[in-house]
């Protein structure tokens, strides 16, 4: 527990670590105290290194320890080899020494020119001691000859300065296959392999995720996957309960397309995938735009009842309580329409007949909420807590689930719910590109088993 006397002591030291990297290192980070076993050596993949990027985010809490449970938890892992995409991707994009020369720069002026000087892996490297690396394969043997890693975290997300690709859908071509690919070529040719962790989707193909995933089975190592909004604190402290028939759920999200509707979707499957007889999968899908979107609701493919409980969980309501503090029924009222300019609903037929849609409102809100209608007629609403920038203590929520697979080598929760997602959001996409057409998904019939145990942060 933090208590007052550690708070002065940490206070009082505060200036002279800042002042001091080496004492910086050693009393804030990659020093685990508490534990008797020596830490897990923990190699960290990535595309960009930046201030408020998700690798950023993530792997600051195993260079620097989180919060937890009421105090601060520094994990027994320590990294000790980085591998940043961008590095690589800039150098082939940039001019040559010999361009260089002739233009009168140098590499540091040009750095500073295009911005690259944004990049923290240098310097976290110098304060941590880990080893940046140019390629995958010496990551994971830490420039040896084998493999010198106890675990992986992987994190792809797009860079600004130099961006992946989206294909003719809108799909940002992250390669995040690519980089599990070259791990498991080291882990075939070497006949050992370590817990992998791949941050959100598993690929925006579900053909390669589901490839994924059964590598890992026939190689026996654990993949994690997700992202953190499924075990972020909840407002109220509450789940579905196991086993229980689920009727209809809708769940509301804001942010861009392609990005925030993935984490939405995952947070609503962390709780529909508790219902009875376990998951059994998806027959159909259909992402509706615009004015369909609430017809839709008026012809009641969606629940307006369950939307205005989602909403009654925000704690961003927009519109006349943003301008004066007045509160608004923004169902009730019928603002929505006036609020939302570009809707979209991603309406969803499970195998067992649960319906679910997930509605994204960006100008009605800025939080994620979901509302539940039981078979009993109960109705389940909750608020998934993502608090804001800078810190986003939600990411120690995903951390001490990832450290907990690297610690007992087992997930806290099944690989299949993000490989379910990554097919759900890839067909979302696909009807989208088909003039919001119905799709039936034969491919995404499969069934898992839920943990009894809610594994989100309690409150």
């Amino acid at each position: 527990m933090l208590t007052r006397r550690r708070f002065v002591g940490y206070s009082a030291l505060s200036s002279s670590i800042l002042a001091c990297p080496p004492l910086l290192r050693s009393t804030l980070g990659q020093s685990p105290s508490g534990s008797s076993s020596s830490p897990l050596r923990l190699a960290i993949l990535g595309s960009t290194f930046r201030h408020g990027s998700n690798l950023q985010t993530i792997a600051d809490r195993f260079l620097v320890g989180y919060p937890c449970e009421g105090d601060w938890h520094m994990p027994n892992v320590r990294v000790v080899s980085v591998y940043i995409d961008e590095h690589i991707r800039r150098t082939a994009a940039g001019p040559t020494d010999f361009q260089l020369a002739i233009t009168g720069q140098t590499r540091k002026s040009r750095v500073e020119a295009t911005g690259t000087a944004s990049d923290l892996s240098e310097a976290r490297a110098k304060q941590f001691g880990f080893r940046l690396c140019q390629n995958i394969p010496e990551t994971l043997r830490c420039g040896g000859d084998r493999i010198a890693v106890d675990a992986v975290l992987t994190i792809v997300e797009q860079c600004d300065d130099y961006p992946y690709q989206s294909n003719d859908k809108g799909q940002m071509l992250l390669p995040r296959y690519d980089f599990f690919q070259q791990c498991v070529e080291v882990f075939e040719t070497e006949k050992h392999s370590v817990p992998y962790f791949n941050h959100k989707q598993l690929s925006f193909s579900f053909t390669e995720a589901r490839s994924m995933v059964e590598t890992a089975e026939r190689l026996k190592f654990p993949l994690m996957a997700g992202s953190s909004m499924p075990v972020t604190w909840r407002l109220p402290d509450i789940d579905i309960p196991s086993g229980t028939r689920v009727q209809e759920a809708v769940m509301v999200g804001v942010g861009s397309f392609d990005n925030m509707d993935f984490d939405a979707l995952e947070a609503m499957q962390s709780m529909l995938e508790r219902r009875k007889g376990g998951e059994t999968g998806v027959k159909a899908v259909q992402l509706l735009r615009g004015d369909e979107v609430w017809a839709a609701g008026k012809a009641g493919r969606w629940s307006q009842d369950l939307l205005s409980s989602a909403l009654s969980r925000s704690d961003t309501p927009l519109g006349l309580t943003l301008l004066d503090g007045r509160n608004q029924d923004l169902v009730g009222d019928g603002v929505l329409p006036q609020l939302v300019k570009d809707p979209a609903a991603y309406c969803i037929e499970y195998a067992d007949g649960t319906k679910a849609t997930l509605l994204m409102l960006n100008g009605a809100i800025r939080d994620f909420n979901i509302a539940a209608r039981l078979q009993s007629g109960d109705l389940v609403s909750t608020q998934f807590f993502m608090p804001p920038a800078p810190n986003e203590t939600y990411s120690a929520c995903l951390a001490e689930k990832i450290d907990q697979m690297f610690q007992t080598r087992k997930a806290p929760y099944p690989v299949e719910r993000t490989l379910l997602v990554t097919g759900l959001q890839e067909a979302c996409i696909n009807s989208r590109f088909k003039l919001n057409q119905r799709l039936e998904t034969p491919d995404l019939i499969m069934s898992y088993q839920s943990l009894a145990r809610s594994q989100y942060g309690r409150t």
